[in-house]
């Protein structure tokens, strides 16, 4: 095991393999162990990375440093307990999924928080992408590689690992890499009379969570570990800091600043006499309540607090909050980067539209279709319709009902789709798979757009029945089964952009070439014609997923001739991409065009009213999509992401820097007008004008990215934060867009159709795009005003203190001796304050059907910061004047013991504190009602136990009572006059709608 984790350590390049089957003898190859291991820590990393992780930031670290130097006598200020109880002995919630789990420490709870963050990432790791595969099929009989031992029972059915023991072979597989679309590897069996040489592809391979539709699978382990090219394409995402938190840390900064400076200043007024240095440290130590220890606990409690309203919200269903300490950000959005597919749309095709070039049949002409298909049936129902097939060297003109069937024949046939039935409770599966039961069958595919379209053919009377490896079963209107054989299958690449199949009739021993794919690519293949471009882009214009359907036919040598140059060009192990497209392109010429297809991917729920919404709020919204530039650009205006009153201007294809310089000019004449680019020139745009492009996008009201790479997905997330400084959110549904959901301020996945990669990486999940506006506008505005809120609070709650301590000591020589003692100062930050201050987070201005229904409250938002430095610096003065006040105030009502004054100032600084919490809350909760009453309550029945610091008897007299009231009506009673009469004058937006 040693040995093993030094090879694991050293990393070793990847190479090529064989691997060896019935040869004992040679299985001495290493190769890294099958495990796949997520877990960001180890038993031996875990408490010093975390504690690592914990105490690098300036704020943790300085009270650790401020408990220990407590053990120090010189600098001791009082009993230990009352640095480390307030260190280790705030009490903090924590929501591990299922049950709440009280802890009594401040650290503690973030080691468990990442002990169980580590546990479920391993286990959804497990669980979603546990089966990564590098795949491979024996003469066509596919196998898969599992990633975790313990999936093995998934498929443990269909690998027949006997079989390829029995035989003497070898598998030839490149080295691994992170290329999840290609795969060269060669089989070879030697055992056989001639030898087996044959070709393997990415075809001979199956995806993670791949279903098996028919047949058996016989597998063969090829990579393993850390080989695996799901491990090798997966990247560590960034660990994401909220900004209000950034600005905390800051405002944290600048307060151990002002406690510097103070207690220099005190140690300068003493003339620096004596051992200054530790008077420094003492006073440093005994003004230690300016940077509040508990600050940080209340934001994270109050980030548990939203995120458990998040979930519980009735109006966005399913809503899971993944990250828990960014809820602020939400309602700092500025830039929205979305999805088409899946997101926008809900990803369910429809077919709306034939197009023969001549005539065109939509929805509502369907019928017309189907009878051409039942004509062409019915003329001579004993003789499959192929045999009136006529040849494409008479060139003689064949009736519409002939170009109709050619055009559904071939779109039944060139697909990858495989029809699968299953049991209805009254006919079993082997029984429906015989008799082809239309109520158990169901149809599989990589592609709904597949889908879609052999539904439609079903529609019309040719309706796909069966399928294997090797042959096609289409069934005709009368009940005929036509029996096709698959010759060769030319399967799609987003290179390629295109489809082909090769298949012979059984009945006539016909041999047809199938292809579809996009009209850039197959305008180039088909015969010449005149309407293609054109109806192209009308149907494109209509927000139609357009295919091009063309075949050719082939003679048995001609096939003969393909065939042996295709077999020998997939056996070769170096350039074999290269050779294969060779020999393919070499039959795609002049093909006869028979038809397009156009596939509608209708859009969600109310995507209009929330773009609308987001565009109100003041958020930009771009669309970063992989389809083509026309659907892409009709999808945005069919969702009003571009209005109809606003331009578009489509960039041009760019190639090379002088293009990219005239088109950038072209556009820059442009004003309140979206742009419309495609990825090629987005790509050559960022290599040579990256700052001129951004700072022009980012001028427009909407920006459609067509043909766009996840890479770019996430250059351009990034691009977005560096140039503009604002917070992006990423929102997407696919394993494609988890790139930029990570690289996002803020990633929401939708679970869709396209599984839960995004969902799971993403920091929340929603269910329907929809939801989005509510978790922004309600949920992410009200966040980020009652963090700061809440913030501003516990600030003030502590500098009011320190003003306190500073006068105390002005007053008395200078002195380094503390105010308030033991239970005193603990019990002021805790349980007689705590719960008013953290009742804050159930505050809002506005309701949420307000918010909703006027999103410009959110760009308001924007706008003014509620935590500003200008706010900041007002609760700053806000605390000196209210400390001043209470201390003085109970100086010049000097009584003749010093427990009479920190009694007095005590009970002022308390009922403070809770009447300026009443007097800033602006929607009044019942749980804030019994914050006060229990803080009350508390403070009341503990002067029992506090008589060594403050005298019971004095708290009773009426001497007390009237002291203490006008004290704390001096220390508020003018901020709230103060207050009135600005919101009398100059009233916030929000309360102009509450009126």
């Amino acid at each position: 095991r040693c040995c093993e984790c030094l090879r694991c350590c050293g990393r070793r390049d990847p190479r090529p393999r064989t691997v060896w089957l019935g040869h004992p003898e040679k299985r001495d190859q290493r190769y890294p162990r099958n495990v796949i291991n997520n877990q960001k820590y180890n038993f031996f990393t875990f408490l010093p990375g975390v504690l690592f992780n914990q105490f690098k930031y300036f704020f943790n670290l300085y009270f650790l440093l401020l408990a220990c130097s407590q053990f120090v006598v010189e600098m001791r200020l009082g009993a230990l307990y009352t640095y480390w109880v307030p260190l280790v002995g705030h009490s903090r919630f924590i929501y591990p999924r299922k049950f709440w789990c009280l802890t009594k420490f401040l650290v503690l709870p973030f080691l468990w928080g990442k002990l169980y963050k580590d546990f479920v990432n391993l286990k959804n790791f497990g669980n979603i992408l546990g089966m990564d595969f590098t795949k491979i099929c024996l003469r066509g009989l596919p196998f898969q590689r599992c990633a975790r031992g313990e999936h093995h029972d998934k498929f443990g059915k269909f690998l027949k690992q006997q079989d390829l023991l029995q035989i003497r072979s070898y598998v030839y597989a490149e080295e691994p890499n992170i290329d999840i679309h290609n795969f060269v590897g060669t089989f070879t069996r030697e055992d056989s009379d001639p030898p087996v040489n044959e070709s393997l592809s990415i075809e001979n391979t199956l995806w993670a969570s791949t279903v098996i539709a028919s047949g058996t699978v016989v597998g063969v382990v090829l990579y393993t570990g850390r080989e695996l090219r799901s491990v090798m394409n997966t990247s560590n995402p960034r660990s994401k800091i909220g900004l209000f938190d950034l600005e905390v840390n800051c405002l944290t900064k600048i307060l151990f600043g002002a406690l510097v400076v103070v207690s220099l200043v005190m140690v300068a007024l003493q003339h620096f006499a004596g051992r200054w240095y530790l008077q420094i440290i003492r006073f440093l130590l005994l003004f230690s309540n300016i940077i509040p220890i508990s600050l940080r606990v209340n934001l994270d409690m109050g980030k548990i607090v939203y995120s458990w309203v998040i979930r519980r919200d009735s109006k966005i269903p399913g809503t899971v909050v993944r990250s828990s300490t960014i809820p602020e950000q939400l309602g700092r959005i500025s830039y929205l980067l979305t999805d088409k597919t899946g997101t926008l749309t809900q990803n369910e095709m429809v077919f709306k539209r034939l197009h023969l070039g001549t005539v065109a049949y939509g929805l509502d002409s369907m019928d017309e279709v189907q009878s051409h298909i039942f004509s062409i049936y019915t003329q001579q129902p004993q003789e499959p319709p192929a045999v009136k097939g006529l040849s494409l060297a008479t060139k003689v003109r064949r009736t519409m009902s002939s170009r109709v069937h050619e055009a559904v024949k071939a779109i039944a046939l060139c697909h990858n789709v495989t029809p699968v039935y299953e049991s209805n409770g009254v006919t079993d599966q082997a029984e429906a798979e015989r008799h082809y039961e239309d109520s158990c069958r169901v149809y599989q595919a990589s592609s709904p757009d597949e889908v879609a379209l052999v539904q439609w053919t079903e529609s019309v009377g040719l309706t796909l029945v069966g399928r294997d490896q090797s042959s096609v079963q289409l069934r005709s209107p009368g009940g005929h089964i036509l029996n096709f054989t698959i010759l060769q299958i030319f399967p799609f690449t987003y290179e390629s952009k295109r489809m082909g199949i090769i298949v012979r009739d059984e009945s006539t021993g016909e041999i047809t070439f199938y292809m579809k794919g996009a009209d850039v690519v197959m305008a180039g293949i088909v015969q010449y014609n005149d309407w293609l471009e054109e109806e192209c882009g009308n149907m494109a214009r209509e927000g139609l997923r357009v295919l091009v359907v063309a075949k050719k036919s082939l003679t048995e040598e001609q096939y003969q001739d393909f065939e042996a140059r295709y077999v020998q060009a997939k056996l070769s192990v170096h350039d074999r991409s290269l050779k294969v497209a060779t020999v393919i392109e070499s039959l795609e010429m002049e093909m006869e065009l028979l038809c397009l297809t156009g596939v509608e991917d209708q859009l969600q729920t109310d995507v209009r009213p929330t773009l609308e919404t987001l565009r109100n709020a003041g958020i930009k919204v771009w669309m970063l999509t992989g389809d083509k530039l026309e659907t892409a650009t009709c999808t945005a205006k069919n969702a009003h992401l571009v209005t109809r009153t606003q331009d578009i201007h489509i960039f041009r294809l760019v190639t090379n820097r002088g293009e990219a310089h005239l088109e950038l000019n072209a556009f820059r004449r442009k004003h309140d007008c979206a742009l419309v680019i495609s990825g090629d020139s987005l790509e050559v745009c960022l290599k040579y004008y990256e700052y001129e492009f951004m700072e022009l996008a980012c001028q427009c009201p909407a920006v459609v990215c067509c043909r766009c790479a996840p890479t770019q997905k996430a250059q351009i997330v990034r691009l977005l934060q560096e140039r503009t400084g604002k917070l992006t959110c990423a929102v997407g549904d696919g394993g494609n867009d988890v790139s930029m959901i990570q690289e996002a301020d803020c990633g929401v996945g939708v679970e869709g159709k396209e599984g839960k990669q995004a969902s799971l990486a993403a920091d929340f999940s929603i269910t329907q795009f929809k939801h989005l506006g509510r978790l922004l506008m309600v949920h992410g505005r009200n966040s980020y005003k009652r963090s700061a809120a809440l913030s501003q609070f516990v600030i003030h709650r502590s500098l009011c203190i320190s003003t306190m301590q500073a006068v105390f000591s002005s007053v008395f020589y200078f002195a380094s001796v503390p105010l308030y003692q033991g239970f005193l100062i603990i019990g002021y930050s805790t349980i007689y304050t705590m719960f008013p201050v953290f009742s804050l987070v159930l505050d809002k201005d506005v309701k949420s059907e307000v918010a909703m229904l006027y999103p410009e409250l959110y760009k308001d938002l924007l706008k003014g910061r509620p935590l500003s430095y200008k706010t900041f610096l007002i609760w700053v003065l806000i605390s000196i004047y209210q400390g001043s006040i209470i201390m003085y105030g109970a100086l010049l009502l000097f009584e003749s013991e010093f427990v009479h004054i920190v009694a007095i100032s005590f009970t002022s600084l308390i009922l403070t504190e809770l009447l300026m919490v009443a007097l800033t809350i602006q929607t009044w909760h019942w749980l804030m009602i019994v914050a006060e009453l229990l803080s009350l309550s508390c403070y009341i029945a503990s002067l029992v136990f506090l008589h060594e610091f403050i005298d019971v008897y004095f708290i009773a007299t009426l001497s007390f009572l009237w002291k203490v009231t006008v004290i704390t009506l001096v220390s508020c009673l003018p901020l709230y006059v103060l207050k009135y009469l600005r919101r009398r004058f100059s009233p916030p937006s929000y309360s102009k709608l509450t009126s």
